[in-house]
């Protein structure tokens, strides 16, 4: 493992949350932000996203735990629908939103123009394949930019030597057989158009391929199109050294064990490999946790995506998918520990008790400090109230995220 510059930036962890139940195991699995969409504009139509009340309180609870939100805004919009962009984000950018996700031009004006100190991060719809993409998105004063899944280690680390902007990278989860922001497949086929958020995924299904008449495919290699999932668990050193700002993970439409445990063993592997630089130690991911990692959900087998090739017919499953969904054993261990126990936030307290003064209690909590009064102290009439007495109370924290 090359550990030549020592001073390398630990990437952001990013995790998909399409229920509040994935934002939790997100969390508590170590994610260090979270993407996630509203009622409207977001890339997964049918998904069951969160509905105003809940996008809020998911930003709450996220900020808690010092983790941040993305909105997801990645569909191209009507005229007519740019009138509703200001009244949808602004109850989001008011509770803290720390960022959206846009994929058109003129949303990003719309967001600039009402809410001028918002980040934006340009999707992966809108194919930022080079650093002459990334520098144009510079005039639209973009934070960060999610490049295209198409793009190789040597091609990421060369943009990033010559851009301004953080690079977001899918590191886990389904890859398109197309350019995202760019296949026009589902719209043609089914009238359900990618771009709205719609796709019908018709890349998945069964084709026979013809060459003058003569059928070239086997019979049970139909799928021609369907890509594997993708799986860098064993890139995680070079895809760091190159430079990249955000680890992403595909999945909102997947179940919250799925979240937990995947942002499990990428928090591992990011963690072990910076725990190895600080040692000058070698680094090696476990094979027992790549094999478990490919078990929680895979499309076949997976790939390694175009990091180090390109168009390779092993990308494609060509056979009917198997799916790899984890064992019983695995998702009880994952829902043990990241959903049934989620973790909680410390507080320390101190409580002052004197005959004839307001009581005082002081909590504190992170960086945080708060003191109130209550009644004044009356000596006892009975039995007196004892230090054990004051802390079994104050230790009841309820079904909060304090302990």
């Amino acid at each position: 493992m090359n550990q030549k510059n020592l001073n390398q930036n630990k990437p952001e962890l990013l995790s998909p949350a399409g229920n509040y139940e994935s934002l939790v195991a997100a969390i508590n699995a170590g994610a260090d932000a979270i993407y996630l969409a509203g009622s409207q504009f977001g890339a997964r139509a049918y998904a069951h996203n969160f509905d105003q009340n809940e996008l809020i309180e998911a930003i709450e609870l996220a900020h808690l735990y010092h983790k941040k939100i993305y909105l997801t805004v990645n569909t191209l919009l009507k005229n007519e629908e740019l009138d509703q962009l200001y009244a949808y984000i602004l109850p989001y950018y008011q509770a803290g939103l720390d960022a959206v996700i846009v994929q058109d031009l003129g949303v990003i004006s719309q967001i600039k123009h009402f809410f001028p100190d918002l980040s934006i991060h340009a999707s992966t719809q809108m194919t930022i394949t080079a650093a002459e993409g990334v520098r144009l998105l510079d005039d639209y004063q973009v934070k960060r930019v999610v490049l295209a899944r198409e793009l190789s280690i040597d091609e990421i680390s060369e943009i990033k030597k010559h851009s301004k902007a953080e690079l977001e990278v899918f590191i886990h989860g389904a890859l398109c057989y197309c350019y995202s922001g760019k296949c026009l497949l589902s719209s043609m086929i089914g009238g359900r158009s990618g771009n709205r958020g719609r796709c019908a995924q018709p890349c998945r299904l069964p084709y026979d391929l013809y060459k003058d008449q003569t059928k070239q495919n086997l019979k049970n290699e139909q799928y021609l199109l369907s890509t594997k999932d993708i799986c860098t668990l064993s890139h995680i050193p070079e895809m760091i050294q190159a430079g990249i700002d955000s680890f992403k993970i595909e999945g909102r439409m997947k179940r919250p064990e799925y979240v937990a445990g995947v942002t499990h063993y990428y928090r591992k592997a990011i963690d072990d490999y910076f725990t190895a630089l600080k040692h000058h130690a070698d680094f090696q991911v476990k094979e027992t946790d790549l094999k478990d990692l490919i078990s929680i959900y895979c499309r076949g087998k997976s790939s390694e995506s175009y990091l180090h090739q390109q168009n390779h017919k092993d990308m494609i499953t060509k056979i009917p998918p198997s799916y790899e969904t984890g064992s019983d054993r695995l998702f009880e261990s994952i829902s043990d520990t990241y959903l049934v126990n989620p973790k909680k936030i410390s507080v320390d307290a101190t409580a002052v008790l004197q005959t004839g003064k307001k009581s005082l209690l002081t909590l504190f909590c992170q960086d945080q400090t708060v003191t109130v009064e209550g009644d004044i102290v009356a000596q006892a009439q009975k039995m007196p109230v004892t230090g054990e007495m004051i802390e079994k109370q104050i230790k009841k924290t309820g079904n909060t995220s304090f302990v």
